[in-house]
C-alpha cells in the first residue's frame, strides 16, 4: 500500500483508537460475534478513522439529517477520536456495550484503502440492549466527512426472541455525510491526515449534517497524489463494508 508513510493525523486519532473498548463484565448467555470493517476505498483513496461501533435497543439516535451534530459526534467527524461519543451512548440509556475497530496496524490507527479489520466481543443476544448495532467513522482526509448510520433501527442483530440476524452491507459514496461543524476549507492545517495537529482548529461551520457533496475539484485533497482516487463522488464508489457474524 502506498498509504503507510502517513502524514500526521490529528493528534486524538492514535489516542482514542488505542482504547478500542470499554472493560465490559461477563455475560451469562454470551454469544461471540466478529465485527468486520473492509475499507473498499481503492488505492489512493479515502482512509477511515477506527470505526466507533455500540450495541443498543434502537433508541440511540446518533444524529438527524439538517440538525446539527452533537459535542460527541462532532469530535469524531472532525478529529476521528471517539470517548466523547462514548460518554454520549452511555448517557443515553440505550446500551452499554461500545467501543472501535481499529486499523490492522500494531499503531491502532485509521483503515487504510484495501485492509480489512476485526473485532470479537461477547453479547447476550436475549437482552435488549444487544439489539441493535450502530456504526460512525470519519472520513480522511477530510474536514468533517463521515459514515454513520441515522437510524437507530437500521440494523438489526438479534430479533426479539433473541436469534441471531447479524448484517452485512455496504457504504457507498453516495452516503458519506457531511457532519456541518468544520468549513470544508481543505487547508493544511485545518485537515486530518495533512498538517493539523491539534484537534478543534478548523473554522466553524454551524450547519447541519448533509450528504457530503464531495471534495472540491483541483483543490488540495485531490491533488495529494496518495488521495489521487478518493473522489467518493464518482458513479461507482464504494466506501466500506461492515459485516456482523457469530465467531465460531
Amino acid at each position: 500500500m502506498t498509504m503507510k508513510k502517513r502524514m500526521p493525523l490529528k493528534a486524538l486519532v492514535a489516542t482514542s483508537a488505542v482504547a478500542s473498548t470499554l472493560a465490559l463484565a461477563p455475560v451469562a448467555n454470551a454469544a461471540s460475534i466478529k465485527i468486520t470493517v473492509d475499507n473498499l476505498s481503492p488505492e489512493n483513496g479515502t482512509l477511515l478513522t477506527p470505526a466507533w461501533f455500540g450495541f443498543h435497543d434502537g433508541n440511540f439516535d446518533l444524529y438527524d439529517r439538517n440538525e446539527p451534530s452533537t459535542a460527541g459526534l462532532e469530535r469524531l467527524v472532525e478529529d476521528g477520536t471517539i470517548e466523547p461519543l462514548n460518554a454520549e451512548f452511555l448517557a443515553a440509556g440505550a446500551g452499554s456495550v461500545q467501543g472501535a475497530i481499529v486499523g490492522p496496524e500494531l499503531t491502532a490507527g485509521p483503515i487504510d484503502p484495501g485492509e480489512s479489520t476485526s473485532f470479537t466481543i461477547d453479547l447476550d443476544g436475549s437482552a435488549e440492549c444487544s439489539r441493535y448495532i450502530s456504526y460512525a467513522s470519519m472520513e480522511i482526509p477530510s474536514n468533517d466527512f463521515f459514515i454513520a448510520n441515522g437510524n437507530p433501527l437500521a440494523h438489526q442483530i438479534f430479533d426479539d426472541m433473541g436469534n441471531f440476524l447479524g448484517a452485512d452491507f455496504v457504504v457507498a459514496g453516495s452516503e458519506v455525510l457531511d457532519g456541518g461543524t468544520e468549513v470544508n476549507d481543505e487547508l493544511e492545517a485545518n485537515t486530518a491526515f495533512f498538517s493539523q495537529a491539534t484537534p478543534d482548529t478548523g473554522v466553524t461551520e454551524g450547519g447541519g449534517v448533509t450528504l457530503a457533496s464531495g471534495f472540491e475539484p483541483g483543490g488540495r485533497i485531490l491533488s495529494e497524489p496518495r488521495c489521487s482516487y478518493a473522489d467518493f463522488s464518482v458513479d461507482v464508489f464504494d466506501v466500506a463494508r461492515l459485516r456482523v457474524e457469530l465467531f465460531e
